[in-house]
């Protein structure tokens, strides 16, 4: 492969090599064309053939090493979901829940900068998830586990600690949780995946959503 390559495509290739053999050069190129085609086209739309034809190899390769093409799917939404989102979520964003935020706008605001920053790395990857998991049963019950036994679990405790605290209105957490997820979500898909060429300033963005979260889009009376 080429030494330009994409740093996803290397992140991705380390992430589902783990204890197993190194992938060969054709399994490097397969997974590159597969992971450039289904983040374009999506999976009932890509053939084998096409990725074959991208990869340079035979289309019988593919099939020496994946025994379909979901399998091939799998091999590379699975990893995105449990050994890409679940370090984020469990390493480096865990750091995020753990920091001692005095103000609850601190906190959302480091979640909506770093969660801008993972989004912009791994658009082809994300991108994937977001063609796939609704209509791929397997894909959805590991998100499933990995939001409710990861995220929801630990967010929850941050906000009841800032409900207790009278910084957030008496509320279930999950509520405040899925409002919250709604409206970062909502600027991340429309700034990094709709409207990427939208100019923006990131800071002034990320300050003007947090002030709708916070109170709301109703008109203040003096």
């Amino acid at each position: 492969m080429s030494d330009k390559q994409e740093q996803w495509l290397v992140d991705l290739i380390r992430l589902t090599e783990g204890d197993e053999k190194k992938k060969t050069d054709k399994q490097a190129r397969i997974l590159e064309a597969a992971i450039e085609i289904f983040s374009e086209k999506g999976f009932a739309a890509t053939s084998t053939s096409e990725i074959a034809q991208k990869a340079g190899v035979a289309e019988g390769t593919i099939f020496r090493h994946y025994k379909t093409k979901k399998d091939l799917l799998l091999s590379i939404a699975g990893p995105i979901a449990i050994k890409m989102v679940a370090p984020f979520l469990m390493r480096d964003f865990a750091k995020l829940l753990d920091l001692p935020y005095s103000q609850t706008d601190d906190f959302f605001r480091a979640i909506a900068r770093d969660r801008i920053v993972f989004a912009r790395k791994n658009i082809k990857l994300i991108r994937i998830l977001f063609h796939e998991v609704p209509f791929q049963p397997e894909l959805m019950d590991q998100v499933k586990s990995l939001v409710t036994n990861v995220v929801v679990n630990r967010i929850e405790k941050v906000i009841k600690h800032f409900q207790e605290q009278g910084q957030i209105i008496k509320a279930p957490p999950w509520r405040i949780m899925r409002s919250a997820a709604s409206i970062f979500i909502g600027m991340i898909i429309f700034h990094v995946f709709l409207m990427p060429e939208f100019p923006f300033d990131e800071e002034e963005e990320i300050d003007r959503t947090l002030d709708i979260l916070m109170h709301g889009i109703a008109g203040r009376t003096v």
